[in-house]
């Protein structure tokens, strides 16, 4: 493995389109508005893959510390637990992504206002604590809210908001289903691991919860976004063509199969992979539906 390649799998790049895709919705929103700012869009892209790529470092360093990636673990390696990449390396690849975002932040601040910069200082604080500090909140069954909050209402708004500051109710409406979607990956990613982060003490919601009934969670965040994006379009509160997004539901049987199916490491790795690219696609279809 080149140092490249671990940096590479440090920074988790399967797990990115979470990140863009709040981007693009929120962008769709503005172009169908008449407001569509390139420059705004560029930025928003730049910080929300920066402040992701942050937070996969300090995942990777935080776990590696408290010792919840063992050899026993399945799925993607953790690069410090491995040996790969230093614990001072990787927070010095935090602060690096941190710094990256905050530059795109302050230029989204020239255009859209202090306002964003109040929303990046949170976000940041919001990241850092979740697997770190004295009370990494990762670790206390609240992951998945703080995904749902900052990968969904909290990206997709800000997003619409940075092309000229405005919040439109159609950009919080479509944050939900975006919010679920990327809780549903977390949820399936602390599913694969429940049993290793029993043992570190690493009580995600998965532990809390147990098995049985996060794959009834999983189940309900992916069929309950899909339900809301039909609701929506038809009550009119989202563009209407949106609701073609609804139509990629037959997908979601899949990962949905394999959680209570399955319960061996490559399965659930499959599973993980198959809800991002339904939340990727699942995005697509509502920003293309949102322009129509």
């Amino acid at each position: 493995m080149t140092t490249v390649q671990a940096w590479r799998i440090a920074a988790r790049v399967h797990t990115l389109p979470a990140a863009v895709v709040p981007v693009l919705v929120g962008s769709a929103l503005a172009e169908a508005d008449g407001v569509f700012r390139l420059d705004a869009f560029v930025f928003a892209i730049v910080a929300a893959v920066a402040i992701q790529v942050a937070a996969n470092f300090a995942n990777d360093a935080s776990d590696a510390r408290r010792g919840a990636d063992t050899a026993e673990r399945v799925g993607p390696p953790r690069m410090v637990a491995l040996g790969r990449i230093t614990p001072r390396q990787m927070w010095t690849g935090v602060v690096i992504a941190l710094i990256v975002a905050t530059l795109a932040g302050l230029a989204l601040a020239i255009i859209a206002g202090p306002l964003i910069l109040v929303i990046g200082v949170i976000s940041v604080v919001a990241m850092l604590g979740y697997v770190g500090g004295p009370l990494p909140y990762g670790y206390r069954g609240l992951g998945e809210v703080f995904v749902f909050v900052f990968f969904g209402v909290v990206a997709t708004v800000g997003s619409r908001y940075v092309h000229d500051m405005s919040a439109p109710a159609a950009a919080w409406f479509l944050s939900v289903p975006i919010g679920l979607f990327a809780a549903a990956i977390l949820v399936v990613n602390n599913y694969r691991d429940l049993e290793t982060d029993r043992a570190a003490d690493k009580r995600t919601l998965a532990v809390i919860i147990g098995p049985r009934r996060t794959r009834n969670l999983f189940a309900a965040l992916v069929y309950g976004a899909f339900l809301l994006i039909a609701l929506f379009a038809v009550i009119g509160w989202t563009p209407f063509p949106t609701i073609f997004a609804a139509l990629i539901v037959p997908y979601a049987m899949g990962p949905v199969r394999i959680m209570y199916r399955r319960t061996d490491g490559p399965a659930l790795v499959r599973a993980l992979k198959m809800t991002a690219t339904l939340h990727l696609w699942t995005g697509l279809v509502l920003a293309a539906g949102a322009l129509i």
